[in-house]
């Protein structure tokens, strides 16, 4: 597989609400005890500062330098509460995150782990910067959605975006893919093997905010796609996780 880097979303789409009002429903009490917030692969900030305002300190790393610059020009041309609190925005190699072991209170990895190097690597250093007792959200592509998210490299086919394609199995998914794909069970399966504990799961729904015309991107979404987390597999784009680094 040659795995690219992702695009993030931009400041206004949906699914940043979307994660956003997950993340408070099922990792809300972590996140108003404050502390030191990370956001592992921060991109251009637009999750980060919806995250970040919950927090004392916090910390975005990412390993494309525009996307970070993009970050701190969104921060001081507006009044995010985030800009407001003691925070760092660096680059990272996408490897080793550069903080010590047990410092971080409350992270998020979005849409990230399938584009590193090595998933398995990602997560374990994921687990190593959490405090005891801290916890992670994370969200990565879903398998069962419709469409392949970010993409294939497909022979004679210019729209990478195939029906279904996702649905193969892994070795023809990872064969033309631009970046991993996953079933619950499976990065759920990762991230214990890491040492965490799983806390909550959930289909994330289809956003829709692929659709430009207003108004039937409303009605796709009224009838669809309404609420933010689905039973039903093939009309989520992601994966959520909220797990936790136990105690003892």
């Amino acid at each position: 597989m040659s795995i690219e880097l992702g695009k993030p979303a931009d400041y206004g789409q949906y699914i940043l609400q979307r994660r956003y009002e997950l993340a408070v429903k099922h990792a809300g009490e972590a996140m108003s005890s404050g502390g030191l917030y990370l956001d592992v692969g921060c991109g251009n900030g637009a999750q980060t500062v919806l995250f970040a305002k919950h927090f004392t300190t916090w910390i975005g790393i990412d390993v494309e330098e525009a996307r970070l610059q993009e970050f701190r020009n969104e921060l001081a041309r507006t009044e995010y509460e985030a800009g407001n609190i003691p925070h760092e925005i660096e680059i990272y190699n996408g490897d080793a995150i550069p903080l010590a072991n047990g410092t971080v209170d409350f992270l998020s990895c979005i849409e990230v782990i399938e584009h590193t190097t090595n998933d398995s690597a990602t997560i374990a250093e994921l687990f190593r910067v959490l405090k005891p007792g801290g916890t992670a959200f994370i969200t990565v592509p879903n398998k069962w959605w419709v469409f392949e998210t970010h993409g294939a490299n497909l022979p004679l086919l210019p729209w990478n975006r195939v029906p279904f394609f996702s649905w193969l199995p892994k070795p023809i998914h990872s064969k033309f893919a631009k970046a991993r794909i996953y079933r619950r069970k499976e990065i759920v399966g990762l991230l214990e093997a890491a040492g965490f504990e799983t806390r909550a799961t959930a289909f994330v729904t289809a956003p829709m905010d692929m659709i430009k015309n207003e108004k039937l991107q409303r009605k796709v979404r009224n009838m669809l796609f309404r609420e933010n987390s689905t039973t039903v597999p093939m009309l989520a784009t992601s994966v959520m996780i909220v797990a936790t680094k136990p105690i003892h």
